[in-house]
């Protein structure tokens, strides 16, 4: 295949999979299609640039906007020429003005350039805007509760859940305020210097200098989810949709679903990479139809623990029994319990390391159960506590080991004997069976019991930047 195959053969593949679906031709206001934009710009494609990618042919400028909360122009207005009377069309009006300054052709708007009476063409929309954002040419956008750099911090478009991915997906960013002044003199306000613009969007938005220069993925799930917590959609299940992009997954988009049910296939694919700070969270877990490590919402996240992970991963697999992750099980015991009617306060110890002191109250009812409390400091009937550690390595040498480092984290898990065992007997019938006797005492499967995400500790005697290696015995499939 020669060059000039290749440079088309990537163009075409691009244009077809990697800007809208729909776009606005400045020349004409028209809409057009990705055939219509290949031919457009095919003769641009360089035929012996070796490094040539397509987004230097195929430019377009994108809209980020808050919303009227009536009169925006929809697909239907602008097919049927009635848009102009709408009190929206001044907003794509004055974007069309502008985009056409930067030299742009064609234009995208959420508001007009998706059919939404096509769900096929909805969802593709929704499940690529991240993708659209990033490969536009600039974004402008409109802050239209802003005059000057000071209201900046409080306009409404910092408060929204969409305009994050809009914020982050860009390589290029230009602000215009209410009348649509510009901010800057600068063709791009997405300054790789500490401006007044990047100091104001880190004040605005509690997003680091650095993290404004943004690469998707399921990775420091925590601290991301932290920037989501306090903005708002208008469609509850838009909350989890919002952030497809931002974590580089994959949801079919379901309206009707329910904000809890979107978050947590949200989570659910988010956990298919295996990063453990997704479990970093406190509150109430979502109610999920068999796991309990899954949390509520990215409020969930706000105020976390400020722990470490590095690049290991955990395998994490979503089953009928929970969320089944292996994980470091350190046992802990009991040197103080009280039960007051409503929660079970706990004082455990690591008998492996008995400097460790975790305080623990539990207000999970599903752990303690009326008949138990009588029995509970019975050696016979008594819970039995781990830590799970989730930030261990899996360290591989002549011999497989794990590795613990000094601070650790993990979740509280327990389990309960089996006080009754089905009758058993030895049949003298059965070949080929090995027959054992009954067990003296059986375990239920380990629980997650600390509502909240996770614990976390420090092993004093570890050094800062290293590790203990530990028998991968220690290491367990749970089901949380």
């Amino acid at each position: 295949m020669n060059q000039e195959e290749s440079n088309l053969d990537k163009f075409e593949r691009y244009v077809m999979n990697n800007i809208p679906i729909r776009l606005i031709c400045l020349s004409d206001m028209k809409f057009v299609v990705r055939s219509d934009v290949k031919k457009h710009f095919r003769s641009s494609v360089p035929l012996e640039d070796s490094v040539y990618h397509p987004s230097e042919s195929v430019r377009y400028a994108i809209l980020s906007h808050r919303w009227l909360d009536e009169g925006e122009p929809a697909y239907d207005d602008m097919k049927a020429n009635i848009a102009e009377s709408l009190a929206g069309y001044t907003k794509l009006m004055n974007f069309c003005e502008k985009a056409r300054e930067y030299g742009m052709e064609f234009v995208w708007s959420d508001t007009c350039c998706i059919d939404k009476n096509n769900s096929t063409e909805l969802d593709e929309s929704i499940r690529s805007m991240f993708r659209w954002y990033r490969n536009s040419a600039i974004c402008i956008v409109h802050l239209a509760q802003s005059e000057t750099i000071a209201d900046v911090e409080h306009d409404e478009w910092f408060t929204r859940g969409w305009t994050l991915q809009e914020l982050l997906a860009p390589e290029k960013i230009k602000f215009f305020y209410k009348c649509w002044t510009p901010m800057t003199d600068d063709e791009d306000d997405k300054n790789m210097e500490p401006t007044e613009v990047m100091e104001t969007l880190e004040r605005a938005t509690g997003i680091s200098f650095n993290d404004l220069f943004f690469t998707p993925g399921p990775i420091r799930v925590d601290k991301r989810m932290t920037w989501a917590a306090r903005r708002k959609t208008t469609r509850a299940e838009d909350v989890a949709y919002s952030l497809m992009g931002m974590f580089d997954v994959s949801l079919q988009v379901a309206y009707g679903e329910g904000g809890d049910r979107a978050f947590c296939r949200l989570i659910e694919a988010i956990m298919q990479a295996g990063d453990p700070s997704v479990f970093n969270w406190k509150g109430q877990f979502a109610e999920h139809c068999t796991s309990r490590a899954i949390p509520q919402s990215p409020q969930s996240y706000v105020d976390c623990q400020d722990l470490e992970f590095d690049d290991e991963r955990l395998e994490m697999t979503m089953t009928s029994l929970g969320l089944r992750v292996p994980l470091a099980i350190l046992p802990l015991n009991v040197s103080w319990r009280r039960f007051d009617g409503s929660s079970t306060q706990l004082k455990l110890k690591c008998p492996l390391c008995p400097t460790i002191e975790i305080d623990f109250t539990s207000y999970d009812h599903t752990n303690l159960f009326p008949e138990d409390i009588g029995k509970a400091m019975s050696d016979e009937y008594s819970w039995v506590y781990a830590l799970g550690v989730v930030n261990y390595s899996n360290i591989e040498g002549s011999r497989e080991v794990l590795g613990i480092r000094r601070k650790s984290a993990g979740f509280i898990l327990a389990r309960k004997p089996k006080s009754t065992f089905p009758p058993g007997f030895q049949p003298s019938d059965i070949l080929g069976i090995t027959i054992v006797c009954r067990p003296e005492k059986k375990f239920t499967k380990w629980s997650l019991i600390n509502s909240g995400g996770l614990i976390a500790v420090e092993f004093p005697n570890i050094p800062e930047e290293s590790v203990v290696y530990i028998d991968p015995d220690y290491l367990q499939s749970v089901y949380l």
